[in-house]
């Protein structure tokens, strides 16, 4: 969004806005931590007045803090509303995700989930992820609990890397489809403007832990190569079998339920004690896009809403699975029939394995 122009170099109102959780001021120094600029505490000294406000936990150091999204100065644009508004959710609906698993029930399935492992596996270790870190394997989608935790910069580095990619498939998907529709002279039935505002909504995931850190060299082309590879193995399965790619996203979705999961545990146990702060402040943007209530603004209350973001994505990818792809309307966004009303999927986060062809299309 666009908003007048600042002439601080260092935005201090951007550093108080990342986080003011420190109680005493200390010294720092940059350690480069999955390709993230971390900063480590040395020794408590006396307040620097000149300083930008201390922050707990940066990741990089107070005398190179910047707004990583410079505000913009135009003659007569304000700023620029989000393409696709979020509805927002109640605590009901966040507090009822869970992790859960689509058991493989056809060949596609199989391959899907497949990919989808080696996927973890390499996220792990791109991220850094110690054995002792890993959940239970034999459970790996389901489980919460390790033998210890990760840090708050060690989420911060996965959480990046998932979501830069994250918003590759609906992109893709929407793009070929829309390539489709107009190829063909027919219409789509509802399903691109699912998918994009899908891929919209992981880039505002991004975009918010943005604000949180500065990734590094080694994180930057981790993310170039990454995304490369992915858009092009996304691209070539849509073509081949949308169904199987959707799968796949499904299956990666559960995987993502199951990461903020895992946090929102690790925040509640007192393992991340930066981040559990009463005076850490997640950012503005985050707080508009998400239309967060007063006293409903911790990192804990973020991290609720982002996961139900991935349980929708989860349930609506294993949806759209299960439909004909060249025929079927989107149920999210189609009208029901007089007294048909019922089968409509409401709610396609408290759906994990997603809903079959004859309950949404008969």
């Amino acid at each position: 969004m666009n908003t007048p122009k600042t002439n601080l170099l260092y935005a201090p109102g951007q550093a108080a806005h990342l986080s003011r959780a420190l109680i005493s001021t200390c010294h720092t120094r940059p350690l480069l931590l999955g390709g993230l600029r971390v900063t480590t505490s040395l020794h408590p000294t006396q307040t620097n007045l000149s300083s930008p406000p201390p922050r707990s936990f940066t990741t990089t150091s107070v005398a190179r803090l910047k707004d990583f999204f410079p505000a913009k100065e135009t003659a007569y644009i304000r700023q620029t509303p989000p393409a696709w508004p979020h509805h927002g959710w109640t605590e009901e609906e966040m507090t009822s995700v869970v992790p859960e698993h689509r058991k493989p029930e056809t060949v596609g399935d199989w391959l899907a989930w497949k990919l989808v492992r080696i996927c973890r596996w390499g996220t792990d270790i791109a991220t850094g992820i110690r054995p002792e870190q890993q959940v239970d394997k034999n459970h790996p989608t389901t489980a919460t609990s390790a033998d210890k935790p990760l840090t708050e910069a060690q989420w911060l580095v996965r959480f990046i890397f998932l979501e830069s990619i994250a918003g590759v498939p609906g992109m893709v998907a929407g793009m070929l489809r829309h390539l489709h529709s107009l190829r063909r002279l027919k219409r789509d039935n509802g399903w691109i403007e699912t998918l994009l505002e899908e891929s919209y909504n992981e880039r505002m995931h991004l975009l918010t832990f943005m604000k949180m850190c500065e990734p590094g060299l080694l994180m930057k082309t981790l993310i170039l190569g990454a995304q490369g590879v992915f858009f092009n193995a996304v691209f070539i399965s849509y073509l081949i079998s949308p169904k199987i790619t959707h799968r796949f996203v499904g299956y990666l979705e559960e995987e993502a339920v199951h990461t903020y999961t895992r946090c929102i545990r690790e925040i509640e146990e007192g393992h991340l004690p930066k981040w559990s702060d009463e005076k850490f402040e997640i950012p503005e943007m985050a707080v508009r896009y998400w239309r967060m209530p007063e006293g409903k603004r911790t990192m804990k209350d973020l991290i609720y809403y982002i996961r139900a973001d991935e349980a929708t994505h989860r349930g609506v990818n294993h949806t759209l699975s299960n439909l004909d792809q060249k025929e079927d309307p989107n149920p999210f966004v189609s009208d029901y029939k007089e007294g048909e009303g019922g089968r409509r999927p409401v709610n396609p986060a408290l759906k994990p394995t997603g809903f079959e062809r004859a309950e949404v299309i008969g």
